[in-house]
C-alpha cells in the first residue's frame, strides 16, 4: 500500500481514533485505542484540518494561507506528518 497522500485525496481520522483537550496536561491529544499521543501546535492545526471533506491540496493551500509559508514546504510537512500516522493507522484516506 502506497502511504503518501496525492493532492486529490482526502485524509479522516478513522473509528476510533479522535482529537481531544488533555485536561491534565493541557493541550490536545490525538486518542486511539489503548494509545494517547500529545499533540504540538503544529499537530493540532494540522489534524484540525482533517475532516475527510478537505483535499490533501486544501489542507496544504488553508495552512499555507493561515501561516504565510510556502506551500512546498508545508506540504513536504504535512504529507511526512500524515504519512506517519497513516502507516499506524490512525488515518485513513479516501482518493
Amino acid at each position: 500500500m502506497k502511504l503518501e497522500l496525492a493532492p486529490t485525496d482526502r485524509p479522516s481520522l478513522p473509528r476510533g481514533v479522535r482529537i481531544q483537550a488533555d485536561k491534565v496536561r493541557g493541550g490536545m491529544v490525538l486518542l486511539a485505542p489503548e494509545k494517547a499521543i500529545q499533540l504540538d501546535p503544529i499537530g493540532e492545526a494540522i489534524l484540525s484540518r482533517v475532516n475527510g471533506k478537505a483535499s490533501f491540496d486544501e489542507i496544504i493551500s488553508d495552512l499555507a494561507e493561515t501561516y504565510a509559508a510556502p506551500k512546498d514546504q508545508i506540504g513536504t510537512d504535512v504529507q511526512r506528518f500524515l504519512v506517519g500516522l497513516r502507516a499506524r493507522m490512525y488515518l485513513t484516506v479516501q482518493s
